[in-house]
């Protein structure tokens, strides 16, 4: 009997271990230097985003960046929070896509937002989760940072308002 729950329990282990979003390659916790707990930090080269949560450690994040000719750098923090928001698209994007209803609600699979985003400061940009996996990890976006859906409830879940971001190219 005990060595029947000691493999049942070994088996339960092992099956949230591959489950866990660091086993299937989104975030995991890495080393990382040069920025004090609570920054994000992007590497758009990379295509990795990095909350660090102490010093020398971060989580690190997959994310889709700016394509050719629409990736930007600089320093910025988050001015907004929404779960499942509504698009509207910009003036940029609107001119490359006139047929884009006004408004795309929240929680609709067309919602290039996905389950949530934080708006960044001085922009028509954000760090939000997408309705199309596939877009993470390349260069894809006009400008904002795309996450997978899991990984922008749990980043949204560690950071607030005024939190500040980094990005690099």
């Amino acid at each position: 009997m005990t060595s029947r729950i000691v493999c049942l329990g070994t088996v339960a282990f092992l099956a949230l271990a591959l489950l866990s979003p660091t086993a299937s390659g989104a975030r995991e916790l890495v080393n990382f230097q040069g920025y004090s707990a609570g920054t994000i930090v992007v590497k758009t080269n990379e295509r990795r985003l990095y909350y660090v949560v102490a010093d020398g450690k971060a989580l690190r994040y997959p994310v889709g960046v700016g394509r050719a000719g629409m990736e930007w750098a600089g320093t910025t923090f988050i001015d907004g929070k929404y779960i499942k928001p509504g698009w509207s698209a910009p003036e940029s994007i609107r001119k490359d896509y006139a047929r884009l209803p006004a408004v795309v609600p929240g929680g609709s699979p067309s919602n290039p937002m996905g389950a949530a985003a934080m708006t960044l400061a001085g922009g028509e940009y954000a760090i939000h989760g997408t309705n199309n996996p596939g877009s993470v990890g390349h260069f894809v976006s006009h400008g904002c940072i795309r996450m997978y859906n899991s990984d922008i409830m749990d980043l949204y879940s560690r950071v607030g308002f005024g939190t500040r971001v980094v990005v690099l190219r």
